[in-house]
């Protein structure tokens, strides 16, 4: 597989890819761990997950150092990223007991009657680059300690951090088989989602990957995750702190250099305070260091030069339409695929900006007249991944949240996950959820049991 470093632009050593034999062996592999695996104790696959967050933090820096090499994450980020992965599996160390126990339904005198949370088999995670190590562990840690094993077929371009990630759960003492790479490219998916011995599929990435795997899964009656795109909205109201606002919307605008599905993509600004707003936001924005991701700055560079050229693209293309550049607007003048902070007003409403999701640091800023064209605007979209609203009213917080239709809304906070809370989509964003509880039960098998003595009741009903 060919790799190479997006600050600047160098090929890096090329990783072999898996042939068909290599797959082939990986899921005969995961079939026969999975017989056992299931049947290990929830402590020592509780433990396991500990040791999994302990051999994260002792490799912090060396992980991080790879996912900045491979798509160009500001090491700063890459070394909190790697602290959120063994978050997750410090969460799910301490509460997949709670969240897996069975779960009691008195249904009749006499009658035991409960919810059991089994596992399902070897399942298929299709992730994506632009978060190489916290996309994974989000899915492997419930699912492997739930006691299904996991399949990784990750993006093309970070193949040491697929195997890096392989390495960890053998480092941590994971019987050989629970988590295993594909070194694959897209063309491989289809095929290893139509094998018998693969239950369920989890996928982030695009839309339209989504759709090719929820086809091909849904031919072979095989349950689906999906975490797709956002285009989320950033709301301001006129009683905001602005100051605040325009600091953490520069933040939402440009975590991992743009590169984030929850990112704020939509700035929606009350008429009262949009110069303001917009004013304060700017200087935000042009705040930002960019530059060498080893070094310490805020953005480094795009993942792919198709990537950046496809950025610019969607500027360029809005531009055309009308709408006026506030700050950056071109590439970069250097190696590698940098893009700078960059803010469009006067945005129509059919431009790409507005109408695509934007994965990088360019952010459009709409002016709406009031709370209800806010919400118009914030819903006008196919996607519904994440919200954030800027208030002085919790009241009024509280009930725009409401009105957003998407996954999750952040009143006063940049959109953001947590191991604790569960994370998705709707709409075009996907469906389905990770983390929390109900992340858990998503690859689980919910059997409900019903236990009685051996002598029937008389009477009773019958049927469905």
């Amino acid at each position: 597989m060919e790799r190479v470093n997006p600050a600047t632009g160098e090929a890096l050593d090329p990783i072999e890819a898996d042939d068909e034999t290599a797959v082939e062996e990986a899921l005969s592999t995961a079939e026969e761990t999975f017989a056992s695996w299931r049947d290990a104790p929830l402590s020592e696959r509780e433990e396991l997950l500990a040791n999994a967050a302990d051999v994260l933090r002792e490799n912090r820096d060396e992980y991080a150092e790879l996912m900045t090499t491979e798509m160009g994450k500001p090491l700063a980020a890459a070394r909190s990223e790697v602290e959120k992965c063994a978050w997750v599996c410090d969460y799910y160390a301490e509460h997949a007991s709670e969240h897996l126990q069975d779960e009691r339904i008195g249904a009749e005198p006499g009658v035991d009657s409960f919810v059991a949370y089994e596992p399902l088999g070897p399942i298929l995670a299709v992730m994506p680059w632009n978060f190489p190590f916290w996309q994974v562990f989000r899915f492997a840690a419930p699912h492997l300690t739930s006691g299904n094993v996991g399949l990784l077929k990750h993006a093309s371009n970070v193949p040491g951090c697929a195997a890096a990630i392989e390495d960890v759960f053998r480092e941590a003492g994971y019987p050989d088989g629970v988590f295993q790479t594909l070194l694959v490219g897209s063309d491989a998916v289809d095929d290893v989602i139509e094998d018998e011995r693969v239950k369920a599929v989890t996928l982030t990435g695009s839309e339209h990957a989504g759709r090719a795997v929820a086809e091909t899964a849904g031919a072979e009656l095989k349950k689906t995750v999906l975490e797709l795109g956002g285009s989320d909205p950033f709301v301001v109201f006129d009683d905001a702190d602005i100051a605040a606002a325009a600091e953490t919307g520069a933040r939402a605008r440009t975590i991992n250099s743009g590169q984030s599905c929850i990112a704020a993509k939509r700035f929606i600004v009350h008429e009262a305070v949009y110069d303001e707003f917009v004013d304060a936001f700017v200087a935000e924005m042009a705040a930002l260091d960019v530059g060498d991701p080893t070094d310490d700055v805020d953005l480094g560079p795009q993942a792919r030069a198709d990537l950046m050229h496809d950025l610019h693209d969607q500027v360029e293309r809005s531009v055309a339409a009308g709408a006026t550049v506030e700050l950056g607007g071109d590439p970069l003048d250097r190696d590698g695929f940098f893009y700078p902070p960059t803010v469009l007003t006067d945005v129509p409403r059919d431009s790409a900006v507005a109408d695509e999701e934007v994965f990088g640091p360019v952010a459009p800023v709409f002016e709406v007249a009031d709370e209800a064209g806010a919400i118009a605007l914030a819903n006008d979209t196919d996607l519904g991944l994440g919200g954030s609203v800027w208030t002085a009213d919790r009241e009024r917080g509280t009930r725009v949240a409401r009105e957003i239709e998407s996954g999750a809304v952040f009143v006063n906070e940049l959109t953001k996950s947590d191991p604790r809370l569960p994370f998705g989509g709707i709409g075009d964003s996907g469906y389905g959820r990770e983390l929390g509880e109900m992340g858990i039960h998503e690859f689980v098998n919910r059997k409900t049991i019903w236990v009685q003595d051996a002598e029937m009741p008389e009477d009773g009903p019958a049927g469905e």
